[in-house]
């Protein structure tokens, strides 16, 4: 099992279309929450901001992004074209990744660790 040091140095072991998408998604969750700070925990990439906000990771068919149940919960209005599970999405990577949700998810994930 690798131990990465970095976003950008797990990013980088996957393919160029992969990256493409990693990036995107990271992009997203930057713009939305700009004081965020980048980490890696559970070996995946993170943002947190007053404790972990989101996680997000790439795998075989999907990207895998965990905004904590409570983000899943808000938004399963939204998700019900996901899979999903008690705190995870899987955005399949034959599909456009849903980068407004993603960052309105992150907004709301900022609100509520500022509130606790």
């Amino acid at each position: 099992m690798e131990h990465f040091k970095s976003i950008d140095e797990y990013i980088s072991t996957f393919p160029p279309d992969i990256q493409t998408r990693l990036q995107q998604i990271r992009v997203a969750i930057h713009d939305a929450a700009p004081r965020a700070e980048e980490t890696v925990s559970y070996q995946m990439p993170a943002f947190k901001q007053n404790g972990i906000l989101v996680y997000f990771a790439a795998f075989k068919h999907h990207i895998g992004f965990y905004p904590t149940p409570s983000g899943i919960e808000a938004f399963k209005h939204k998700l019900s074209a996901y899979k999903t599970s008690k705190g995870a999405i899987q955005f399949p990577l034959d599909q456009p990744l849903p980068l407004d949700l993603v960052a309105e998810i992150v907004r709301f994930r900022v609100k509520s660790n500022s509130s606790t």
